[in-house]
C-alpha cells in the first residue's frame, strides 16, 4: 500500500498577525487528526505546521493512499424485537436489513450478546478503508471550519468564506496532486513565494520539496518557529553591534514574525531631541505603531536608534532605512506635542473633567470614584501608619491622566504619564510613584507597588472596583470577567501577602463599602459573596505556588482574614503534617468535630469535679498544661511551635478515646466530656482545621 508525505497549503491574502500562530497550529492539528481518524497515517511521526503572512500549511510523513480494510461491528436491534418466538426474523428486522442492504439469510451469522440488560443482534462486516483522494478535501474543509476565526469574509463571486481571501489550494501526496475542492478552489501543485523577491509561481515537485523549494526559489521561510528564531538571531546580533540591548521584545517578536516572510534587520535612528519626551511614550510609539525594536544603553535608557525588521533583503538598504525614519518622525513629533500640551495643565485642574466621564452607569462617574478612592486610600494608609495625606493626594490625582492627550492616544500609558505630570506639578516623588504603581500588579509576575502610600492607593483602587461591581451584582461568570475582577482580587491578595501588610481583609472590604452612597449597592449578601470569591482566588493562588491541597484546605477552613499570616500558617501546617503524631491527631480531631456537630446549645467549661475516668482526667490536665504555651505561641505568631506543642497531646487523646465513653448515659458526665472535647478542639484548631488532614 503506497505511503508518501502529504502537503496541504492554503495560499491567502495577509492573515491577521496576532492570530497567525494559533491559526497555523490549529489548521495543521485538525488535518492531522482527520487523517488519523480515518487510519490514513501508516506510522505516526507527527507533523510540521507552517504559518507565514500569506499561507497556512502542513506536511505529514507516511500517509497512506488508502486505509486498510477493517471489520466493523454494529448493533442491529434487540433480540426480542428482531426474532419471533420460533427464532425467525420479524418484519421489523427484515425491513431494517433491506434498508442497510444486508441479505436476509445473513441473520444466521449474526452474533447474539448482551447489550446492557437486554440481548441484541450484532452484525460484523468487512469495510473498505477510506481513500485519501475521497476524503482529503473534506478533512481540509473541516479544519478550515474549526479555525478560531471571529469574523469571516467573502471575496469574488463565489460563496467561500475565510478570514482572508484564499487564492490557491495545494494538495500533494508524494509527487501526485490529490484531487479536491476547498473554498471554491481546485487543488494544484502551484504556490507562490515572496511578493517581490520570488521568481513567480512555483510548481512543487513533491510534498517533501515544499520547504526547501520555498526557501530557495520563493524567498520565504514558511516555518513560523524557524522564522522567529532567525529574526531573533538578527536582532540580538545587530543590537550587540550597536553596543545596545533590546529590553523586553517577545510579544513584538511574535507579531513581526507574522508580518514578514523573508526577514532582514536594519538600523534606523531619529533626532536625539525627541529623547526629552518620556521614553515610555517613544517606546510605545515605535513598538505599537511602527513595529520597531527600540535600543537601550546599559542603564536601560532609550537610545535614538531602533531596529527595523524588513521583508526585503537587498544590497543597498538606504532607501528602506530612510523611508522608515521618515515614517517614524511624525509619530514621535505627535508624542512630543501631546507631552508638551499636557504639561500646561496640572493634574488637579483636570479633575472636573472626570465628572462627565462615566465609570459605570450604576456606580457613577470617575470623579465620584476618585472621591471614594481618596477617602479609602487615606484610611488604609492610616492602618499602615503611613502618610495618610500623601495617600489621599495620590488617590485624588490617580485618574486625572485619563483625560490627558497622551493617555487618550495611548491608554497603555495611564499611570505612567500620571507620574510624569505629577512630578511636573511638583507633587513629590511619593505621590507620583503611587500614581504610577496603583495599577500594579497588572498580571501574574508583575511587580508590586512599593511603600505604604503606593500600596494604600493600589488596594483602594482594587477594593473599590470589587465592592462596587459585586454590590450591583456584576460578578464574573465562567470565563467572562469584563471588569477584571479576578485580576483585582489577585492583586489585593498579592499585595497583602507578599507585602506583607498587617491588614484584615474583611475590615478592608467593610471600609470600601462605607465609601459608597447609601442605596447604591443593592445586591443582597454581596459582601459574603465577595469574601468567598477572594478565598477561592487565594486557594488557586496557593495551589499554583505548589502548596498541597489538604494543607491549603485545612488552613482556609478557618477563613483567615489576615493574609500576611497565611505563609506562616501554611508552613506550620506542612511541618505538623510531617510529624509522626499528625495522622492520629488529625483523625481524632475529625472524630471530635463529628461528635460536636450533634451537640445542641452551648456547652459550659469542663468541671474538674465531674471527671471520673483516669484517661479523661489526664487529658484535662494536659490541655490545661499546654493551653498557656499554645496561646503564647499564637500571640507571637509562632504557629509552627504552637502545632508542635499540640502534637504532644497525642498520647492523652488516644488514651481518652480508647478508654472513655464520651456519650455516657448520665447527662452531667456526658455534657462535661463534650465540654472537654470542645475545649480541646478550640485549642487544636487555632491555626487550621486539622481534621482536614485526615484521609
Amino acid at each position: 500500500m503506497m505511503t508518501a508525505s502529504l502537503l496541504v497549503e492554503l495560499l491567502t491574502e495577509e492573515l491577521p498577525p496576532k492570530a497567525l500562530p494559533r491559526l497555523g497550529e490549529t489548521f495543521a492539528a485538525k488535518i492531522f487528526d482527520g487523517l488519523k481518524a480515518r487510519d490514513l497515517i501508516a506510522e505516526d511521526r507527527g507533523f510540521r505546521w507552517f504559518a507565514a503572512p500569506r499561507r497556512l500549511a502542513i506536511t505529514v510523513p507516511q500517509v497512506r493512499a488508502a486505509a486498510p480494510a477493517r471489520e466493523v461491528t454494529e448493533k442491529i436491534m434487540p433480540v426480542q424485537v428482531a426474532l419471533d418466538a420460533e427464532g425467525r426474523p420479524t418484519p421489523a428486522l427484515l425491513k431494517k436489513l433491506e434498508a442497510k442492504g444486508i441479505a436476509a439469510d445473513a441473520v444466521a451469522n449474526f452474533e447474539r450478546r448482551m447489550d446492557g440488560k437486554a440481548e441484541a443482534l450484532f452484525y460484523t462486516r468487512n469495510e473498505d478503508g477510506a481513500t485519501l483522494d475521497a476524503v482529503l478535501a473534506e478533512i481540509v474543509q473541516d479544519a478550515v471550519k474549526a479555525l478560531p476565526i471571529p469574523k469571516l469574509m467573502r471575496w469574488g463571486a463565489g460563496d467561500a468564506q475565510f478570514v482572508r481571501p484564499v487564492h490557491k489550494l495545494t494538495l500533494l501526496h508524494g509527487d501526485r496532486v490529490v484531487p479536491g475542492r476547498v473554498l471554491d478552489l481546485d487543488s494544484d501543485r502551484v504556490t507562490r513565494g515572496h511578493r517581490f523577491m520570488s521568481r513567480g509561481e512555483i510548481a512543487l515537485a513533491t510534498a517533501d520539496a515544499y520547504e526547501p523549494t520555498l526557501l530557495a526559489e520563493g524567498k520565504v521561510i514558511p516555518d513560523f518557529t524557524e522564522r522567529r528564531a532567525e529574526i531573533e538571531r538578527q536582532l540580538v546580533a545587530t543590537a550587540a553591534e550597536q553596543g545596545a540591548s533590546l529590553d523586553e521584545y517577545a510579544d513584538l517578536l511574535d507579531e513581526v514574525t507574522a508580518l514578514v516572510e523573508h526577514p532582514t534587520v536594519y538600523v534606523g535612528e531619529f533626532e536625539a531631541e525627541f529623547l526629552a519626551v518620556p521614553q515610555e511614550c517613544l517606546i510605545l510609539t515605535m513598538r505599537a505603531n511602527q513595529k520597531y525594536f527600540p535600543l537601550f544603553d546599559a542603564a536601560g535608557k532609550l537610545l535614538n536608534r531602533f531596529l527595523i525588521v524588513s521583508n526585503m533583503r537587498i544590497a543597498d538598504a538606504s532607501n528602506i532605512v530612510a523611508g522608515n525614519q521618515r515614517v517614524v518622525r511624525p509619530r514621535l513629533s505627535d508624542a512630543r506635542f501631546f507631552f508638551e500640551q499636557d504639561r500646561k495643565h496640572t493634574l488637579e485642574s483636570r479633575l472636573p473633567r472626570l465628572g462627565p466621564v462615566v465609570y459605570h452607569n450604576k456606580l457613577g462617574s470617575q470623579l465620584e470614584r476618585v472621591e471614594r478612592l481618596e477617602r479609602l486610600a487615606g484610611a488604609i494608609a492610616g492602618k499602615l501608619r503611613g502618610d495618610t495625606k500623601a495617600a489621599a493626594r495620590a488617590a485624588r490625582l490617580a485618574k486625572a491622566d485619563l483625560v490627558t492627550d497622551m493617555v487618550g492616544e495611548f491608554p497603555e500609558l495611564q499611570g505612567i504619564m500620571g507620574r510624569y505630570y505629577a512630578l511636573n506639578d511638583k507633587e513629590g516623588e511619593v505621590v507620583a510613584d503611587a500614581i504610577q504603581s496603583h495599577y500594579q500588579p497588572r498580571f501574574a509576575g508583575d511587580a508590586l507597588p512599593a511603600g505604604n502610600v503606593a500600596c494604600a492607593v493600589a488596594l483602594a483602587d482594587k477594593l473599590d472596583a470589587l465592592v462596587g461591581f459585586f454590590g450591583i451584582g456584576q460578578l464574573p461568570t465562567g470565563d467572562k470577567d469584563p471588569f477584571g475582577l479576578r485580576r483585582a482580587a489577585l492583586g489585593v491578595l498579592r499585595i497583602l501577602i507578599d507585602g506583607p501588610l498587617p491588614l484584615d481583609l474583611a475590615e478592608l472590604v467593610a471600609d470600601a463599602v462605607g465609601g459608597f452612597k447609601p442605596g447604591l449597592l443593592t445586591a443582597q449578601g454581596f459582601e459574603a459573596q465577595l469574601l468567598d470569591f477572594m478565598f477561592e482566588r487565594l486557594k488557586n493562588l496557593l495551589r499554583d505556588a505548589g502548596h498541597a491541597g489538604d494543607v491549603i484546605d485545612a488552613m482556609l477552613a478557618l477563613r483567615p482574614t489576615r493574609m500576611d499570616l497565611v505563609p506562616a500558617k501554611l508552613d506550620a501546617v506542612r511541618t505538623f503534617r510531617a510529624l509522626p503524631e499528625a495522622e492520629a491527631l488529625a483523625a481524632a480531631n475529625k472524630r471530635i468535630v463529628n461528635i460536636l456537630k450533634k451537640v445542641e446549645g452551648e456547652l459550659p467549661e469542663p468541671d474538674v469535679a465531674l471527671l471520673q475516668e483516669e484517661a479523661e482526667k489526664a487529658l484535662f490536665h494536659r490541655v490545661v498544661e499546654v493551653a498557656p504555651l499554645v496561646r503564647s505561641h499564637m500571640a507571637n505568631e509562632d504557629y509552627t511551635d504552637a502545632l508542635c506543642v499540640l502534637a504532644g497531646l497525642r498520647a492523652a487523646v488516644d488514651t481518652f478515646f480508647d478508654e472513655v465513653m464520651v456519650m455516657a448515659e448520665e447527662p452531667l458526665t456526658r455534657q462535661n466530656r463534650l465540654a472537654l472535647l470542645r475545649q480541646l478542639a478550640g485549642l487544636m484548631n487555632q491555626v487550621a482545621d486539622l481534621s482536614r488532614l485526615s484521609a
